[in-house]
């Protein structure tokens, strides 16, 4: 991760395709195509990689939540429970529908912690998101139990974590939705693109027409085509497409390489008696996009971070210091600093932001290092890595 680090000649021919034959829109213009459809061969390649019956692509990330929140009607006052550890675009992509995000503790997992989630349930929630974080996952069995038991939408952001996989399934396959990122800092990148991927045919046509002002897609002249619902515009254009779709295909050999490099640093780190990993479900297995540790404290953590940076250890994050990850910095959210104004029923459901603290998601975040494993290190680069790592931690903790 991320996928750009390996661009080559297949990325070029797909792209070279799109430009010679001169259509960057992925609806329409059939005639001047030459049988060209990346966005539509995009859509069936990732069919079998997440091992779902549909796929829809769109813009971004932050699109295939709304997207996907949408297609199963979750819209004004209605309140979506999400981690307080994950990217801004989260609570974003809730607060464009008009929805509440109501934001609860993670757990040693670094993802959402059912027993908060089953804690945080009111008769407003519509949908419980979970974030799976640099490259692993949650508890999925006992999310999903909780949705079940209060009848609640299982929704996977899953755009850190293409690869990985939980009981065997790809991770965003498990829930009701999954959304996925191909911005240009993941491990399969278009540049900007995203996917909403669900095994419910009403989900998926939801996110076909809503993604595409409404449009329905049936027969092949766009300008006769209807428009059963009001849509907004998330479309994915064909250059972006072409990217993704040379990328997805090298897929596998990205999580090797990834996987690779992950167990040469973890090794290194794991005879430090200071260092423990976070938790990932015995039945899961992480897409090795991030290596997360913790470590004994947050002045520890402190030290190690800056040290990092200042020996060349790149690529090294302390998210509790973070204004782009963690609850503790997003001020712009505490007090709803918005260029046009909140809906009024958003404001009193966020209102709860003022005065909540979070002692258990502080708890790891403060002491937790995320370090990005990348795909263009070299054998000799990742060793050297690994023993600066060790190096700098043994050298803190003495102190």
């Amino acid at each position: 991760m991320p996928g750009f680090e390996l661009f080559g000649d297949a990325e070029r021919k797909e792209v070279n395709d799109v430009l010679e034959n001169g259509v960057l829109m992925r609806y329409g213009f059939d005639g001047m195509r030459n049988g060209h459809w990346k966005a539509k061969e995009l859509e069936s390649e990732l069919q079998n990689t997440f091992q779902s019956n549909h796929v829809q692509l769109v813009s971004s990330g932050t699109a295939a939540v709304s997207v996907a929140l949408a297609s199963a009607g979750v819209g004004a006052g209605d309140e979506v429970i999400m981690p307080t550890f994950t990217f801004v675009a989260s609570f974003e992509a809730i607060m464009m529908l008009g929805a509440i995000p109501v934001l609860v503790d993670i757990d040693d997992t670094l993802t959402l912690n059912p027993k908060a989630v089953e804690a945080a349930i009111t008769s407003k929630t519509k949908a419980v998101m979970v974030v799976q974080m640099c490259g692993s996952m949650g508890d999925m069995n006992a999310l999903q139990n909780v949705c079940n038991k209060n009848n609640l939408l299982l929704v996977e952001d899953a755009c850190q974590a293409i690869g990985g996989t939980y009981n065997g399934k790809p991770l965003g396959s498990i829930g009701d939705l999954g959304c996925f990122s191909f911005d240009f800092v993941k491990t399969i990148t278009c540049g900007e693109g995203g996917a909403v991927i669900t095994n419910n045919k009403d989900y998926y046509i939801n996110a076909d027409h809503y993604s595409d002002h409404g449009h329905d897609h049936v027969g092949n002249d766009r300008g006769a085509e209807t428009h059963p619902f009001l849509g907004y515009n998330f479309r994915i254009s064909e250059l972006h497409a072409a990217v993704g779709l040379a990328q997805v295909k090298r897929l596998p050999e990205f999580l090797d390489i990834q996987k690779n490099n992950y167990i040469v640093i973890r090794e290194a780190l794991s005879v430090i008696p200071e260092v423990t990993f976070r938790t990932v479900p015995e039945v899961g297995e992480e897409s090795y996009a991030f290596l997360n540790f913790f470590l004994p404290d947050l002045e520890t953590a402190r030290k190690t971070s800056e040290a990092f940076k200042k020996n060349g250890v790149d690529a090294c994050f302390h998210y509790y210091d973070n204004n782009w990850h963690y609850i503790r910095k997003w001020n712009h959210l505490k007090d709803m600093k918005s260029l046009f104004p909140i809906s009024a029923e958003v404001k009193k459901g966020l209102e709860y932001l003022q005065t909540k603290e979070y002692p258990q998601s502080d708890h790891y975040i403060a002491r937790n290092i995320s370090c990005l494993i990348k795909l263009s290190w070299t054998k000799e680069e990742v060793i050297a890595r690994a023993n600066k790592m060790v190096e700098i931690i043994n050298d803190i903790c003495k102190k």
